[in-house]
């Protein structure tokens, strides 16, 4: 993870304020097949409701739809719906608000949103589709992505690009974090929520004989209890799969793991889903 490049000349944009909004979060609004975000803060922020008619009060609706604005999480919820692959790398727990409205989203808590914390993550990169980066200082809230009003949002900078090589380079990086590639070296264990690198091995186990990298919640704790009573005793051999091996027991309550298997989560080399490593094609079609 020390990394010095050579200079080269890259294209790119300089964003501030509220720059971040009208770059980032837009792109993030339109995405088609991934989006990696990592940051040390997260906390719940609204957005502009692309579907409210001109001239309607800016207000929240019941339960974030309906009105000219929804929030963060229901956006997340949408791009999951939609097939988009969401991880969130951070460093602190998510706000409060965040987190009771992420509960309240049943697929982003089964997995669509792969959630990992690492308290050592203090880097801020939004990578949509494999073909937009964004490097810069803004966390993942209001005030740092330019969603509060001029006067109260943060002094933020930032770039925003599409260089081929500097993606696959920070795609690299936040994969190797992601998948706990830093755990064997870190000297920060005792502050660590649960290694990435242990929940990385539980989710390689076979679903019916993985064991617990770390202690799993009460309620995981009675399903696979309830799962055990049920079983047959004289199976030969364990299913490999029963109702309650798709939620993952290793995860601990701040890191969501993805389901074993899904159409749209690849762990394999760095950033597979995105761009093909080494080749500068992108392996999400890009817009026009």
């Amino acid at each position: 993870m020390d990394v010095a490049t050579p200079a080269r000349p890259v294209a790119l944009e300089l964003i501030s304020g509220r720059g971040h909004y009208e770059r980032v979060i837009a792109a993030v609004r339109e995405a088609h097949t991934s989006v990696w975000i990592a940051t040390a803060n997260v906390k719940s922020l609204l957005i502009e409701d692309s579907r409210a008619a001109p001239g309607r009060r800016r207000t929240l609706a019941r339960g974030g739809r309906g009105g000219s604005y929804v929030s963060i999480v229901a956006l997340l919820d949408e791009l999951a719906a939609r097939g988009v692959e969401l991880r969130l790398l951070h460093a602190e727990l998510p706000s409060r608000p965040f987190r009771a409205e992420l509960a309240q989203r049943p697929r982003l808590v089964a997995g669509a949103l792969a959630l990992a914390r690492c308290p050592r993550v203090h880097m801020k990169v939004v990578i949509v589709d494999g073909e937009l980066l964004y490097l810069g200082s803004a966390n993942w809230t209001g005030a740092g992505l330019g969603a509060k009003g001029s006067g109260r949002r943060n002094f933020e900078l930032g770039i925003v690009t599409d260089d081929t090589a500097l993606l696959d380079q920070v795609q690299a990086m936040f994969e190797r974090v992601f998948s706990g590639g830093e755990c064997a070296a870190c000297k920060l264990r005792e502050e660590c929520p649960g290694p990435l690198s242990e929940l990385r091995t539980a989710r390689a186990a076979p679903a019916a004989s993985a064991v617990p990298a770390v202690p799993a919640s009460a309620a995981a704790r009675a399903a696979t209890a309830a799962a055990s009573r049920a079983a047959t005793p004289t199976a030969a051999t364990p299913k490999a799969a029963t109702p309650t091996a798709a939620t993952p027991t290793a995860a601990t309550p701040t890191v969501a793991a993805p389901p074993a298997a899904t159409p749209v989560k690849a762990r394999g080399a760095s950033a597979s889903r995105h761009r093909a490593r080494g080749t500068g094609t992108s392996t999400a079609p890009r817009r026009a």
